[in-house]
């Protein structure tokens, strides 16, 4: 890994942007909007750029941000957006169709350890304690952090790991921002909390927290907490945040907004930022960024495949969840009693055995499309192929009512079961529409 600081940068005659907009791909309050905000406050306090905006846009450990980012961004010089480790993590875990091979890396900006704490009138005085329960129960300690598959969850599953408890059988519970794990840590809601030390170290200097260990492989110099290793834990995690540009930004777009990140990283309102969130600069531009991004994607989907949440390249049918399974089970059954009706219908023997060996044929011929087609295409298409051909098997008279009801159907299944339920269903081809 290269640890690069920044170059001297030479003050700049006039902005480089009249106006700079950031995207946080996360609720207020999280890691990468407080990211997020440092920058725009960096920037234009150093008249790198006249004015910033920062918009935030929730869901899916920034997956959906990431979509968004790709299909409405591509090509503009005028955006970037905040990306990192926990993104890596949530492409792998929700087998996200779009990845940070679609986007134009710019640059690492920082590093960030964990920390995991217990609320002040918890019974847990410190992470022996914690463990120790642990072990015995695994599934009676709940872990609250960010999104499922980011760095809060990995560390959680890797000190599962070293203390000798599956790491499968870690009860995680994701939440979408920092402000609602937050909530749940203080409200008793999850047993221990796992986040990023800026984000705890408000409630940390309020005591309303109590620190168990830090991820770091060293103490920290004015911060009193001891690492996970120095008490039996032989873990280290270091969380790191990037800025990316959009697929297809020119070559002179890109280079504009490599300047002007590399005098942001000068500007003292980022040097401060760093000693007050005591954050890690690890800033990496060039290939060399574009490199570190490529072995820690591998790093990340070898860690996840360990504890139960990455991604395999030979995804099954199983693995999208069981809604799919559910339908196509229930269409079998409708298939077969379909079947049954027409051979039950007054209608001559040779014509009732047609009409059902034709309906059975028609859901037989949707159930193979839906499998086919649901990890490549996506599972909205896949669907919808199912739902259209069971229809025509018991009405072939109205093939466009049928289509329109099957699209309908699919995608407000596909909403209802991805985005309420949070079931893993591939979006295929509509990654960048869902």
């Amino acid at each position: 890994m290269i640890w690069l600081g920044a170059a001297a940068t030479p003050a700049l005659a006039e902005p480089l942007y009249q106006h700079l907009r950031l995207i946080a791909p996360a609720a207020p309050g999280g890691g990468w909007d407080q990211t997020a905000r440092v920058m725009q406050q960096a920037l234009q306090s150093g008249g790198i750029v006249h004015t910033s905006s920062v918009e935030n846009i929730p869901g899916a450990a920034g997956t959906i941000g990431l979509a968004r980012f790709v299909t409405a961004e591509r090509g503009a010089g005028d955006v970037a957006m905040v990306s990192g480790l926990i993104m890596l993590g949530a492409i792998v875990t929700h087998r996200s169709a779009l990845t940070l091979h679609d986007v134009t890396p710019i640059a690492r900006l920082l590093g960030e350890y964990e920390v995991i704490v217990v609320p002040t009138t918890s019974a847990f005085r410190s992470l022996d304690e914690l463990i120790r329960a642990f072990k015995e129960r695994p599934e009676s300690i709940s872990w609250g952090g960010g999104s499922a598959g980011g760095t809060d969850q990995i560390l959680a599953g890797l000190v599962a790991d070293a203390v000798g408890v599956a790491p499968k059988r870690v009860n995680y519970i994701a939440f979408s921002g920092g402000g609602e794990s937050m909530s749940a840590i203080l409200g008793g809601q999850v047993t221990a909390g796992v986040n990023g030390l800026a984000e705890f170290a408000p409630h940390i200097a309020a005591g309303t927290v109590r620190v168990l260990g830090i991820s770091s492989a060293e103490r920290l110099p004015h911060f009193d907490a001891p690492t996970l290793r120095e008490q039996g834990v032989d873990v280290e995690l270091e969380n790191w945040r990037s800025l990316v540009a959009p697929p297809g930004v020119s070559s002179a777009g890109r280079h504009r907004l490599e300047t002007a990140v590399a005098a942001m990283v000068q500007s003292a309102v980022w040097r401060e930022a760093l000693v007050r969130y005591r954050w890690n600069d690890r800033y990496l531009v060039g290939e060399e960024f574009a490199r570190f991004v490529d072995s820690e994607e591998a790093r990340v989907l070898g860690i996840l495949r360990k504890l139960g949440t990455g991604g395999t390249t030979a995804a099954t049918l199983a693995s999208t969840g069981p809604y799919p399974l559910v339908v196509l089970a229930g269409l079998a059954i409708t298939a077969l009693a379909a079947a049954a009706a027409a051979l039950r219908a007054h209608k001559p023997a040779t014509e009732s055995f047609r009409a059902g060996w034709k309906a059975m044929a028609l859901v037989a011929a949707g159930i193979v499309l839906d499998v086919v087609l649901l990890e490549r295409a996506g599972f909205v298409i896949a669907s919808t192929a199912l739902f259209w051909l069971t229809a025509r098997a018991f009405d072939p008279k109205h093939p466009a009512r049928d289509a329109l009801f099957a699209v309908g159907v699919s995608i407000c299944a596909y909403l209802l079961f991805a985005r309420a339920l949070e079931l893993t269903l591939p979006a295929g081809v509509l990654a960048g529409w869902m």
